[in-house]
């Protein structure tokens, strides 16, 4: 069993515990994980929960090899983070943001890797429809996340692109020569892609 990147975004098939939980369930216990992690203030709390959202990947069989995949290009990120926040606020605090950020990126990696994005989509669309009555399209903002979900996958993969670019030059080392070209290829596909919408109708 493997992970698989398709059209809208990553999934990994199956027939696990996880996956066969309704998608709004998965939704809702999500944004409850989000609300309640304004409460978790301690290391202690924050290793409890990394440890809990761990605990959940087994039930949905995830391989540890796609969840070390999946967080390896946020190391680009919580890296240089924990530093700052390291000399700003301390080891504790920065212990408790930083670990609080990877739970929740843990969690909702394992709700798209159990869950069919086409069924995300459809709980967005279907909790957006009273929204109607002030100008909400449901079906624009269901459009909107499948983008954003299919964009995380194409970013994860512009960046590896760079990063070999980076060796074959010599510069693993420079920050600038990831950040720039990436920022760039990225801003360039997403002109790519409002064209693309804008030719089918899609701005109208």
């Amino acid at each position: 069993m493997t992970a698989t990147v398709g059209t809208l975004g990553l999934y990994l098939p199956g027939t696990s515990p996880l996956h066969r939980l309704p998608a709004g369930a998965k939704l809702g216990a999500l944004a409850a994980a989000g609300a309640g992690s304004v409460w978790v203030d301690t290391p202690a709390q924050t290793a409890a929960a990394l440890v809990t959202v761990l605990a959940l990947h087994p039930l949905g069989r995830v391989p540890a090899r796609v969840v070390t995949d999946m967080l390896r290009p946020l190391l680009w990120m919580l890296v240089p983070l924990s530093v700052f926040q390291l000399l700003v606020i301390g080891w504790a605090r920065t212990t408790v943001l930083v670990g609080v950020i990877l739970a929740l990126v843990l969690l909702a990696n394992l709700v798209t890797l159990t869950t069919r994005t086409t069924d995300l989509v459809d709980v967005v669309v279907t909790l957006c429809r009273p929204l109607r009555v002030v100008g909400v399209d449901p079906v624009r903002v269901g459009l909107l996340l499948s983008l954003a979900i299919r964009c995380v996958p194409l970013v994860i993969e512009l960046a590896a692109e760079v990063r070999d670019a980076q060796r074959a030059r010599g510069l693993e080392s420079s920050p600038r020569a990831l950040v720039v070209p990436l920022l760039v290829r990225t801003l360039r596909r997403a002109d790519e892609l409002g064209e693309a919408l804008v030719a089918r109708g899609a701005a109208d």
